[in-house]
């Protein structure tokens, strides 16, 4: 992810806010003024969205309009990582930055911190919005700093199992019970492209290894700078099974350890008759993995359809939230809008239509409820299996060092390629270096 540039824009609109009670206080008070919106008001706002999302949110716009007759909404139509960029080249007050916009996660510390955000009043509008049993346990907790939110509850994100029926059949694999990586006659069965940590955690929090984390103080750790002796043996066969894994691919001279060659490698063999039987992806790769699948031989699994070294894979309790732009927070008639979009793009009725639109699932539907919608039996699948490993799957850390594990896990697992090391301590060894350096940058 891109880090926020400071530019004298910036600078010069957080000495405006601090001056004003500051960005991280006065949107509070500015929310919960929109408790008395004023449905008369003229105000225009303008949100962020990605093509594909451009109906949704038109029609999401038009329910508000009902409430609020004489509002301008404009939908500027800008992908969510292009948007993000021109937030971090120039400032909240650029008219080319939306007043609400979507954000992943992981994002939320950096535009907090160069004073992008509004704080919402997130648990007024969970209660009228409604469908959470404990908000903070959520992506809501996850948009909390301190006592304010600065991002609501958009749609959760982690990873699932896509498996190729017709590969499966031909390799006698049984789809009745979860597929073990270790136990795979060849390398191709089973498709992950471990050097990349978006898909190695999901190895790595099967066993608890903590890539970096933080103890009760805060300060930080890795698993990965303890000698291999002091590794507990669940974390010892973890890893010799990643070494395993890349053995095999090795020896048999495929491209999947290559970083650039490596997803056209899995997406290929993942086609029929090539050997491919299960892969991860999101519920927003759908569409392709279905296609390289080939009709009718897709078949969708919980994350947990796979093991390694005996334990089911497991990701991230990710997501994305929709977010304020800091420069309206004063603004109690755009606060009441932004407010009235945030409902109606998440709004549990219309949930349905918004997964056609953008793949997205709420936190806040059951996947009981989803199985009742007007949805393609592979969708209603996706989204259980989904929800399934949202559930199972440990938070995802936000904190911003975890940004520096992304080049360090990947430039170590890449580097066996050239190391060729002979056994599971020595794959260890170039891990453990790898992770001793990155912890000594935080040191310094």
């Amino acid at each position: 992810m891109k880090k926020g540039i400071k530019t004298i824009m910036a600078l010069s609109l957080a000495f405006v806010m601090a001056a004003c009670g500051g960005a991280k206080d006065g949107g509070k008070e500015a929310a919960e003024g929109g408790k008395e919106a004023n449905k008369d008001t003229s105000a225009k706002l303008t949100v962020q969205a990605e093509e594909g999302w451009v109906d949704y949110y038109k029609a999401a716009a038009e329910r508000v309009k009902k409430q609020f007759p004489n509002a301008d909404i404009e939908i500027k139509t800008v992908g969510s990582f292009d948007h993000l960029d021109i937030i971090d080249a120039t400032a909240a007050t650029n008219e080319d930055v939306a007043d609400l916009f979507a954000i992943p996660a992981d994002r939320l510390y950096g535009l907090h911190g160069n004073d992008i955000l509004a704080a919402i009043d997130s648990q007024k509008l969970a209660k009228e919005i409604g469908g959470w049993d404990d908000f903070d346990k959520g992506i809501g907790g996850n948009f909390k700093i301190d006592d304010e939110y600065f991002a609501f509850p958009f749609n959760i994100e982690t990873l699932i199992t896509y498996v190729n029926k017709k590969n499966a059949e031909e390799k006698k694999v049984d789809l009745s019970k979860p597929i073990e990586i270790n136990d795979v006659a060849d390398e191709s069965t089973v498709l992950l492209p471990i050097f990349d940590a978006w898909y190695g955690v999901a190895a790595t929090n099967s066993s608890g290894i903590e890539l970096l984390g933080k103890d009760k103080d805060g300060k930080l750790f890795s698993d990965f700078t303890k000698e291999w002796d002091e590794l507990e043996p669940e974390k010892q066969a973890t890893v010799k099974a990643l070494f395993e894994y890349w053995k095999k691919h090795n020896e048999a001279g495929t491209q999947l350890f290559d970083a650039d060659a490596g997803w056209g490698y899995i997406d290929d063999t993942f086609k029929p008759g090539k050997g491919g039987v299960a892969r991860l992806g999101g519920p927003w790769d759908a569409a392709p993995i279905s296609e390289q699948a080939g009709e009718g031989n897709l078949e969708i699994f919980p994350i947990g359809q796979l093991t390694l070294a005996g334990k089911p894979l497991t990701h991230w309790q990710g997501g994305w939230g929709l977010a304020m732009n800091a420069r309206i927070e004063e603004d109690a008639d755009k606060v009441a809008l932004a407010e009235a979009m945030i409902k109606e793009i998440v709004n549990p009725e219309f949930a349905a239509d918004l997964y056609k639109a953008t793949g997205k699932v709420l936190e806040n539907v059951s996947a009981e409820k989803y199985q009742g919608m007007d949805l393609p039996e592979t969708d209603k699948k996706i989204i259980a299996a989904t929800i399934t490993s949202y559930k199972e799957a440990p938070a995802r850390p936000l904190f911003k060092e975890w940004g520096d594990v992304w080049d360090t896990y990947k430039n170590a697992i890449l580097s066996w390629n050239s190391v060729k090391p002979a056994d599971e301590k020595a794959a260890y060894a170039e891990l453990k270096a790898s992770f001793e350096a990155m912890m000594a940058n935080f040191n310094h």
